[in-house]
């Protein structure tokens, strides 16, 4: 059977009986295993609490419009030193057991890593975007178990085609960054291709992961970007298309960045003080916003519970969106979010030659607890890949 496009596919799904709703339908296999490798940790701390084992549980694709991924290479984020100390842990536990059925510390063995690429293994019924084989990449929700294993199931709207033009370490640089870039710009911002030509886009931040994606993604689109970062990351954000550069470590940042024209948007993933004077570097009245990466929501959920942490937060979002709108400008959080279709867009990009990934080391399945050291020691500029499969890297 010819393999349908993504829209065609989920009109079919919810055209059939039932919308594909409540049946557990798996493509006809082999017997496959109940347990699989991963790297696992049974509570939330340091590096120590990361633990190898055969052991870990193989997924199941529960509903049918889930595949299975065999893994052959991760990506780590940020995110996944965060959720390794518990960070997040009320809100993603609400996410996994909203009815709040299991026990408490009930997510544990967790598997962490957000970025994965690799091979569609087994699809469920109602998934006819993918077929077993199909070269993918994705990025795992956080809370869904993660990439640092041998397998893992995501829903199909969740995953993409991988790009042609990249290996797959290459590609598990990407999925998480672009996901959050694209949502941030996107959703949040409200750019694209059609309306990016000549915007004056300032990146603070711009050596990490999204302000690496986020330059490229802009200039892909026909923005100028003024990027601010160390002297020593200078060449890698030109060599990305950055326009204009500012060191932000010879201080005064701010003064410099006020000689420059007023910009259309601000994407910061510094926060702190930043927040304080950034907002005033955007053209007043014209539709321009700031938007940060650093937002106090889930430490707020962490601190105060569910119900409070989200009231608090939606107290603090709509005060400085009413503050920074009485001076001209619109205030917004960026936050992640999944979507194989914007990954779609992404691979075509990718292929263009429009975006690359930055890659600063890669590290074999059994070097996984030295790949949060690299991460956690401030070292890595670019994304650090772990090879699950290393026999599979193509």
């Amino acid at each position: 059977m010819a393999r349908l496009s993504r829209g065609a596919a989920w009109a079919r799904l919810l055209a059939a009986p039932g919308g594909g709703r409540g049946v557990r339908g798996l493509s006809a296999s082999a017997p496959r295993a109940t347990v699989m490798a991963a790297w696992v940790i049974d509570s939330y701390g340091p590096n120590e609490v990361l633990r190898f084992t055969e052991n870990a549980p193989f997924p199941a694709i529960r509903y049918p419009n889930e595949v299975i991924v065999k893994v052959l290479s991760a990506g780590l984020n940020p995110i996944d030193l965060s959720m390794r100390g518990g960070y997040g842990a009320a809100t993603l536990r609400m996410r996994r057991d909203p009815l709040n059925v299991n026990r408490s510390g009930g997510e544990f063995p967790l598997i962490l890593g957000r970025d994965v690429s690799g091979v569609v293994m087994e699809c469920g019924l109602s998934v006819t975007c993918f077929r077993p084989g199909d070269k993918v990449w994705a990025a795992v929700p956080p809370w869904k178990q993660g990439s640092l294993a041998e397998f893992v199931v995501l829903s199909g709207n969740e995953v993409s085609l991988k790009p042609g033009s990249l290996s797959h370490p290459e590609a598990a640089a990407v999925p998480y960054v672009a996901s959050t870039a694209w949502s941030t710009l996107v959703n949040s911002a409200g750019l694209n291709k059609d309306n990016c030509s000549k915007k004056r886009v300032l990146i603070i931040g711009a050596s990490g992961g999204v302000g690496t994606f986020a330059i490229q993604m802009v200039k892909a689109w026909g923005g100028h970007v003024t990027a601010v970062c160390s002297q020593n990351a200078e060449g890698l954000v030109r060599g990305l298309g950055a326009d204009h550069v500012v060191d932000y470590a010879t201080g005064a940042v701010d003064i410099k960045l006020k000689t420059l024209d007023k910009f259309d948007l601000i994407l910061d993933s510094v926060g702190g003080d930043t927040e304080r004077w950034a907002p005033g570097l955007l053209k007043p009245w014209a539709g321009a916003r700031y938007i940060t990466l650093v937002t106090p929501f889930l430490r707020n959920t962490d601190a105060l519970g569910v119900a409070d942490g989200m009231m608090q937060s939606a107290l603090t979002i709509a005060t400085k969106a009413l503050k920074h709108f009485s001076k001209g400008v619109h205030y917004r959080w960026g936050f992640f979010a999944p979507s194989g279709p914007a990954l779609d867009e992404v691979r075509e990009m990718v292929d263009a030659g429009q975006i690359r990934p930055v890659v600063e080391q890669q590290f074999s399945f059994s070097q996984v607890p030295q790949a949060f050291l690299k991460l956690e020691k401030g070292h890595a500029r670019g994304k650090v890949v772990v090879s699950v499969d290393g026999d599979g890297i193509q």
